[in-house]
């Protein structure tokens, strides 16, 4: 920073971030090491890791900034922390992203490589995209431990995946099962619920039946997927249906396959309500129906193969894609009259949320984690014996023990886990942790595998309930294949959940198993700061695994932030060209401005709108970005008419012209803040006290102390109290308006405008405020820090080259960083509500003065004359006690009102020719205008607020004629509203006598 305070009116964030961020880097103060003080002294956060998948986005920046924030502030308060950051391998998502690349690229699939092959590819993708993602961190100012960064496929995390899986499949807590999953066929891998979004689509329904195989007639079902008819097992009627429940037991021919299906009586399937009451049962295809046919013992017929396409068990129509054989089967049924009637149809039909593709149920062997409650419980680490995962993890937010915020979250938590869904663990990848259990393909006597592993503890033994077969699991390393004596081992080809590996980040990225230091005083952690669409398939998991491993919960709070949506209500994804890259918006708004203005919409209640805009590279304007401009290649400014290239990664860039950023003017409330910050403490704050001497700085008592300054104190440490109230229950927009109102309207509107003056009185007044502005700008600094760091950062080091030594009684001296500077400290001596009413009155009669003069410049202007730049005289027409403030302190209001003179009495008569503002019931304030407004207008104006203020009265006069609300409100709010009715009729007759007064 130059040493001169005006060589930059200006803030420039792309000269600071960089060289800050730097320095902090250098100092090392990211990271910490575990002390001896206990719990209260620590704060941890563990970081939502990323995907290696491509870039991070807004999203990321919302969710990043509401970490660091509470670091900063953690650290700051002198608590030894760790943010740990790292990334995730995302399995599916990785793969199939490197997979479409090898595609278009070089026409090459999966298969071409090999296994090695791939996986050497996307490790090498992994490496450019992980660089890219922690650099992003570090652009909008993470203040991450980047010494302990983490993947879930390195060497730390991948030897916890390996001894959690080992003591699950010990514990026979996974097991392999053959089950109904969400099948992806052009990844051909299962998918988790979470993992699948839904969209609604036009079809049919069509009307089949089904000829009754005794002749005596036919049952009509209907179906939106005729071509899963070929697997079929059963038709379900309601049992208490007449007009079927006496063919229950009897069969239908199942048309085009030969095969005879029973007529079963089910209550749960089937709605006698519905349809024609009789509906197909497609065990291996549906998963309503799936569990229909584990009620009724049926039998599950795939008619898929994994890239779906009719199988064997689908006869004639085998080898044919599913919408192929639709086609077919329709038009059999159609020339045997087995159509009875086809309607028009609209139905949410899942789809893969990672290739788009539509989701078929599908019967396929995987590997389960059990979810639900067992006989005799499950045992976790420490001793502790628990019912079940599932409800081990209900229970710690029943008891208390983790908390959400919003607390309302609490339920899509616990809803989930009460359902108790075993979790399918498995995926058909190459990408990922390989399942650690091999298999013997012989017959073996047990005997002898006995005496194989005899004296291992790290090797668990078992027979596959569903193919008999032998399986082992090693808890580290490779099983040699010839460790079975006769037999040739083989390894499972199937890779974990990537949720697995994550489900373990809060104690595999501390070391553990290992005993670690950093395990012992890190965990658990203090916060898990998420989004909602993952409290099921990360939340949740997390706790259950650590109650499994460690015997304690992974964190004590969990805050779910809301979402980023384009201006159209849509999520935001680099697919759908609506999003915007985080770096976009630092280098066009600077990394602190975006954090402050994410922050400041970072409500309770709902999502976050963000219209996006292209920023045109020529002139910066903002152009809103629509739909058809994601499709162009070209644009053209409506502003300076220039064209550019729209930044949309689905459209490939022409390389002519310049590329037009996206951006979002909802960025100006940040900017305009850091803007106004530099100026302030360039401008002023430091100016006075690059006047003043070094070491100036003495002990102030209270007698030093003039209005203004006990006021700007008190709002001060009103500040310093919301603004800790507000961040310890995670509410950013609120914390973020106490900063912003404190600092703007009333630090640098109010009283650096009162101090102005006083820097140029005789005596020691100057000195004295130039130590409150110290003392203030010194404080803001530090509150503002959290949000916007690097700025403050920078004006710290210069606030501690002019005036090293700050305070008030207590006078200390200030160097080091403002990252590991301390938070200021609430002073309840300072706070003074009685003054700071009576500054609020002389501050309502100086916006009054304002008021009239903004209305006498206005009629000056329309007449071409010379602006007043002050009224001549006012009066003030009040209580005692107010005209006792106005008369102590008229310099005060004569200056920031401005005026030439002020006079204050209680019977104080209404000069004549005289603008009249009413300020509340009591206080009246008159300004002598002679001929410089039209009298008339100001008439209509008066008449106007008499309106507006009998609106105010008989809403508030309809709310106390509210019997329920007088009845049910507590007395102080009933007396409140009386209070304010009392004082709009004070102000009605005020009013009606000015206008009075002026005829």
């Amino acid at each position: 920073m130059s040493s001169n305070p005006s060589a930059s009116k200006e803030y420039n964030h792309k000269e600071i971030e960089g060289p800050v961020y730097q320095k902090w880097l250098d100092s090392g103060v990211f990271h910490h090491e575990p002390d001896d003080r206990g719990p209260e002294h620590r704060y941890c956060i563990m970081i939502p890791l990323p995907n290696v998948t491509g870039a991070l986005h807004l999203g990321h920046a919302l969710n990043h900034t509401c970490q660091d924030v509470m670091t900063r502030w953690n650290r700051m308060k002198g608590k030894t922390t760790l943010w740990m950051p790292g990334t995730d391998h995302a399995g599916i998502a990785t793969q199939s992203v490197v997979e479409r690349r090898l595609f278009e690229l070089e026409n090459k699939t999966r298969h071409d490589l090999g296994r090695a092959g791939l996986v050497e590819r996307i490790w090498k993708w992994k490496d450019q995209y992980e660089n890219r993602i922690l650099s992003q961190m570090k652009l909008i100012g993470n203040s991450c431990d980047w010494d302990r960064t983490r993947f879930t496929l390195d060497e730390v995390c991948s030897r916890a995946v390996r001894h959690t899986f080992f003591a699950m499949f010990r514990d026979d807590l996974i097991y392999r099962g053959r089950r109904l999953v969400n099948w992806d066929t052009e990844l051909q891998t299962a998918v988790a619920d979470d993992e699948v979004y839904h969209e609604t689509l036009k079809s049919h329904l069509w009307h089949i039946r089904y000829p009754l195989s005794d002749g005596s007639g036919h049952l009509v079902v209907a179906t939106t997927r005729p071509e899963t008819m070929l697997g079929d097992t059963a038709v379900a009627v309601h049992p208490e249906d007449e007009r079927y429940k006496h063919l229950i037991g009897k069969t239908v021919d199942l048309p085009l396959t030969g095969r005879q299906i029973p007529v079963i009586g089910d209550p749960i399937l089937v709605k006698q309500e519905f349809g024609s009451g009789c509906v197909k049962v497609t065990p291996g295809h549906d998963p309503n129906d799936y569990e229909c046919g584990l009620r009724n013992n049926l039998e599950q017929i795939n008619i898929m193969t994994p890239n779906g396409c009719v199988n064997e068990n689908g006869g004639e129509y085998a080898g044919l894609v599913f919408d192929e054989a639709r086609e077919r089967v329709v038009k059999n049924l159609e020339a045997l009259g087995l159509i009875e009637s086809i309607e028009d149809y609209e139905h949410e039909v899942g789809h893969s949320d990672r290739s788009k593709s539509a989701i078929e149920p599908y019967l396929s062997e995987q590997w389960f984690a059990r979810m639900g409650d067992v006989e005799g419980g499950v045992r976790c680490k420490g001793g502790t014996v628990v019912p079940g995962l599932a409800q081990a993890a209900i229970d710690t937010v029943k008891d208390g023990r983790i908390q959400f915020f919003p607390s309302r979250y609490a339920n899509q938590y616990l809803d989930w886990l009460s359902e108790k869904r075993d979790w399918c663990i498995s995926r058909q990848l190459w990408w990922g942790h390989r399942i650690p259990v091999w298999y013997c393909d012989g017959d073996v006597d047990e005997k002898v595998l006995q005496e194989a592993f005899k004296d291992r503890d790290d090797v668990v033994y078992k027979r596959d309930e569903w193919s008999g077969q032998w399986m082992f699991c090693i808890r580290e390393g490779e099983l040699p294949a010839d460790s079975v004596p006769g037999q040739t081992l083989r390894q499972e080809e199937d890779v974990l959940d990537t949720w697995f590996s994550s489900a373990l980040w809060p104690h595999s990225t501390l070391g553990w198993p290992d005993e670690t230091a950093d395990l012992k005083y890190f965990y658990p952690g203090s916060v898990l700061i998420t989004t909602r669409d993952i409290i099921t398939l990360w939340v949740a998991r997390m706790v259950l695994t650590g109650l499994y491993n460690i015997g304690d919960i992974p964190f004590h709070h969990v805050y779910v932030h809301p979402k980023i949506l384009d201006g159209e209500g849509q999520t935001m994804s680099k697919s759908k060209g609506n999003g915007a890259d985080p770096a976009e918006i630092a280098e066009q708004y600077g990394a602190d401005a975006m954090r402050f203005s994410i922050a400041y919409m970072t409500t309770e209640s709902q999502d976050i709108r963000m219209p996006m805009a292209y920023a045109c590279p020529h002139c910066g304007h903002l152009i809103p970005q629509m739909e058809k401009h994601r499709k162009l290649t070209r644009l053209a400014c409506d502003k300076c008419k220039k064209e550019f290239q729209p930044s949309n990664p689905m459209v490939d860039v022409t390389g002519d012209l310049p590329l037009g950023i996206v951006s979002s003017e909802k960025f100006e409330v940040g900017w305009r803040l850091c803007n106004k910050l530099w100026q302030v403490s360039n401008g002023v704050v430091f100016r006075a006290l690059a006047d003043g001497e070094k070491g100036e700085a003495k002990p102030i008592t209270s007698d030093d102390l003039n209005l203004g300054d006990r006021w700007i104190l008190s709002r001060l440490h009103y500040c310093i109290e919301n603004v800790n109230a507000s961040l310890s229950v995670y509410r950013y927009a609120e914390s973020t308006s106490y900063l912003y109102r404190f600092f703007w309207n009333e630090f640098c509107d109010w009283y650096v405008e009162m101090a102005k003056p006083q820097l140029r009185a005789e005596g020691e007044r100057p000195r004295i405020t130039r130590q409150i502005l110290a003392y203030c700008l010194d404080s803001i600094l530090r509150l503002l820090h959290p949000f916007i760091p690097f700025i403050t950062e920078e004006l710290w080091a210069h606030l501690n080259e002019l005036a090293p030594q700050r305070g008030l009684e207590n006078i200390a001296a200030q160097d080091g960083l403002l990252v590991s500077a301390s938070w200021p400290e609430v002073d309840a001596s300072l706070r003074d509500e009685s003054l700071e009413a009576d500054m609020e009155a002389l501050q309502e009669i100086t916006r009054a003065i304002r008021d009239v003069r903004a209305q006498v410049n206005a009629v000056r202007a329309r007449a071409q004359e010379s602006i007043m730049r002050s009224l001549p005289s006012v009066v003030v027409r009040a209580k005692q006690h107010v005209c006792d403030l106005v008369v102590k302190n008229k310099d005060m209001c004569m200056v920031l009102g401005p005026c030439d003179a002020i006079d204050a009495q209680s019977d104080a008569a209404r000069p004549e020719a005289s603008a009249a503002r009413v300020i509340d019931g009591s206080t009246e304030l008159y300004v002598p205008v002679g001929n410089l407004i039209d009298l008339d207008s100001e008439k209509k104006r008066l008449e106007g607020e008499v309106k507006k203020t009998e609106g105010f009265i008989k809403g508030t006069e309809a709310k106390l004629a509210n019997e329920k609300f007088v009845s049910r409100a507590p007395d102080h709010v009933v007396q409140n509203e009386r209070d304010k009715l009392e004082d709009l009729k004070q102000q009605r007759e005020k009013l009606l006598q000015s206008i009075e007064e002026l005829g």
